[in-house]
């Protein structure tokens, strides 16, 4: 059974800094990509961050300088780096797996994150 749990989400003021974690279970996770993604109210779900099972990254116009993903293989964990927040990162942040054959993406329940003074 394949289960991501997202965690620390949370308020933060503009500028501050927070660090989201993903712990997956029920997948070889070092030999997936990985992505994190984020959905606003009223608004799609966006690709933030995502990092090869090698390391390599990409990122999203809007955090980079900002973010910053990574992963521990060993403990099966996804991160992601989020410093000086603004507001308009304001949202759900979600982990992800790849697409697979049979089953599709598997999706975390979601950590939300609001930057607000």
């Amino acid at each position: 059974q394949v289960q991501l749990v997202e965690s620390g989400g949370g308020l933060v003021q503009p500028g501050g800094s927070l660090r989201l974690s993903c712990a997956a279970s029920g997948i070889l996770f070092s030999i997936n990509d990985m992505g994190w993604y984020r959905q606003a109210p009223g608004q799609e779900r966006d690709l933030v961050a995502s990092i090869t099972r090698l390391g390599s990254t990409n990122y999203a116009d809007s955090v980079k300088g900002r973010f910053t993903i990574s992963r521990d293989n060993a403990k099966n964990e996804l991160y992601l780096q989020m410093n000086s927040l603004k507001p308009e990162d304001t949202a759900i942040y979600y982990c992800k797996t790849p697409p697979y054959r049979v089953t599709g993406a598997y999706w975390g329940q979601g950590t939300q994150v609001t930057v607000s003074s």
